[in-house]
């Protein structure tokens, strides 16, 4: 974890929750920049002002639906994080691959990060397991991954990929492993907004769409760092 962030989510953890049924994505996208600015984090969790006004004296969830409010009337509005034109998105069909992506790389993740989207639903069981190796190779600290989640036939959830890490009670972050991937200890782990649980994103469940994340089963997207 950087020094200073107040905010870390490692496997067996339990994060924040979505606010709304459709805020899957913003949820995720929320996280994903709490762990990487200790200001923004430290607002979220204790309403503490990054401009050293009063405390915001209402409660974590209230501060994390705003944001996640936030988040997507840029994902699915007409101008995205990064002042771009964007295609807009009904809100009631929760946060759009190509909002999220220009959101990871202006607003969620390390500076200047660049993200792509990679449609993997139609994928063989050996495409898929070399799109999560790929993702073992591209997700680490401050780049996060997210990954959009279904049944057979459409993508349904939107969950948050993160660099493996052993639970958090095991000992200090900066005592954690590191194993053949940039950060982490060579596996994947996976945050689902929908209850706040942090999990390894098993290769085998991955390649044979049997996820078991929040009911879904089938990887349908990723949006990655390039």
């Amino acid at each position: 974890m950087p020094a200073g962030v107040p905010f870390h989510l490692g496997r067996g953890d339990t994060g924040p929750v979505q606010q709304s049924p459709v805020t899957c994505g913003s949820a995720s996208l929320t996280v994903a920049r709490m762990l990487v600015s200790p200001e923004f984090a430290g607002w979220v969790v204790d309403g503490i002002d990054p401009k050293g006004g009063p405390t915001d004296s209402r409660s974590q969830s209230d501060r994390f639906a705003e944001y996640e409010r936030t988040v997507m009337s840029r994902t699915n509005g007409l101008h995205a994080a990064d002042g771009s034109l964007n295609l807009p998105w009904p809100h009631s069909l929760g946060t759009p691959p190509w909002g999220a992506e220009k959101e990871l790389g202006r607003a969620a993740a390390t500076q200047s990060a660049d993200y792509a989207m990679r449609v993997v639903g139609f994928s063989s069981g050996t495409a898929l397991r070399e799109a999560h190796q790929t993702l073992l190779g591209q997700v680490r600290e401050g780049l996060p991954a997210l990954l959009y989640i279904g049944n057979t036939w459409m993508p349904r959830h939107v969950t948050l990929v993160l660099p493996g890490n052993r639970p958090s009670g095991d000992g200090p972050a900066g005592d954690r492993p590191t194993g053949d991937g940039p950060d982490g200890d060579g596996v994947l782990d996976v945050y689902d907004p929908a209850s706040g649980s942090v999990t390894t994103l098993d290769p085998d469940r991955f390649a044979t769409r049997t996820l078991g994340i929040a009911g879904w089963n089938v990887p349908w997207i990723t949006v990655h760092p390039r």
